[in-house]
């Protein structure tokens, strides 16, 4: 993964004028510094610090550039209600009218806490353990929110990126996709436990504190209502992979134990483990070649390589029979 400090992702720039009248609605005292970041590829991100009664206070503000107005209450309720329960994450901040939404430059916005962390190059025993835990508390929590909001980046979405990516691949590629797609519909996922995910939680997703320990889960902005065991394999075929792709066992299985000491996997979860694997890997390689061949317009961003999430996918066909063990 790339430094934070190495690239940013802003598409929508802010003066310092234009952002010291935004904050002028909380009460969050004066802007010190402010910075954009490297948060994501989806939406602009800076850093913002202000000084409140001689205290300085530190925050993420975010211009969401995909998302309508209508859309985002989802996902700011969904990480106060998550961050109330005792989820590490990180808490949206209200304005002084206790609006979670705000806007800036046309653009909806939001101010969140800036949690003291950061994030990590290659993840080890302790910090996959402490991610494992804080899914299950995560899916757990989440079973009490009212809100809901369908996945956007499955099978519809799949079979529209295909589509626009056909006059863009090697027929290998194109064909590995379809047969991937059509491999997946065959699952019956409908049997899989499902509620709140966040459905993109990479290790640049969490913060450690400086003791090793885990400061948050940041950004939710692809959190949706889904199956929980998407979400476990999202996180594994990130946090417990090698540079070619391969699983790590030692590392899923810390995962694993940690996440099941609160939530168990059901039998109908293990029976799909390696088809979700698969189904993970899918997502992200498609969602990568699409910013690969259909870049958008940024002051400043960054494009990921779709190829290790090939990579990742063709592992998993590989090594399916190997996989399914863990979770035995």
């Amino acid at each position: 993964m790339p430094d934070r400090a190495d690239f940013m992702s802003v598409y929508t720039s802010v003066s310092q004028q234009q952002l010291e009248q935004f904050l002028q609605q909380y009460d969050v005292g004066a802007l010190e510094h402010f910075e954009g970041i490297s948060a994501g590829i989806e939406n602009t991100n800076y850093f913002v610090d202000t000084r409140r009664d001689g205290q300085l206070q530190r925050f993420v503000l975010t211009l969401f550039e995909t998302y309508t107005f209508e859309e985002m209450p989802y996902f700011l309720n969904l990480m106060q209600h998550l961050s109330r329960a005792g989820v590490p994450s990180a808490r949206p901040i209200p304005s002084l009218n206790g609006e979670l939404l705000l806007r800036l430059n046309d653009k909806p916005a939001a101010l969140v806490e800036r949690l003291n962390g950061g994030d990590i190059e290659q993840p080890e025993e302790p910090q996959v353990t402490a991610i494992g835990r804080a899914m299950a508390q995560m899916h757990l929590a989440g079973k009490d929110f009212s809100g809901h909001r369908d996945n956007c980046r499955s099978f519809a979405w799949w079979e529209e990126a295909l589509e626009r990516l056909a006059d863009k691949l090697p027929s290998a590629d194109s064909q590995l996709i379809r047969h991937e797609i059509d491999h997946q519909r065959k699952a019956q996922r409908d049997t899989l436990p499902s509620g709140v995910i966040h459905a993109d939680l990479f290790h640049d997703n969490a913060l450690f504190a400086e003791d090793g320990s885990l400061a948050g889960i940041i950004d939710f902005y692809f959190a949706c209502n889904d199956a929980f065991l998407y979400d476990i394999a999202v996180a594994l075929n990130d946090w417990c992979s090698d540079s070619e792709g391969q699983l790590d066992a030692n590392l899923c299985r810390h995962y694993l134990d940690a996440y099941q000491d609160l939530r168990p996997l059901s039998h109908s979860e293990k029976a799909l483990f390696t088809t979700m694997l698969r189904a993970g890997a899918l997502r992200f390689w498609l969602s990568r070649l699409i910013d690969a061949h259909f870049p958008r317009e940024g002051e400043d961003t960054h494009i990921k390589d779709p190829d290790q999430f090939k990579r990742i996918l063709l592992q998993r066909i590989e090594a399916e029979p190997e996989l399914q063990p863990l979770v035995a």
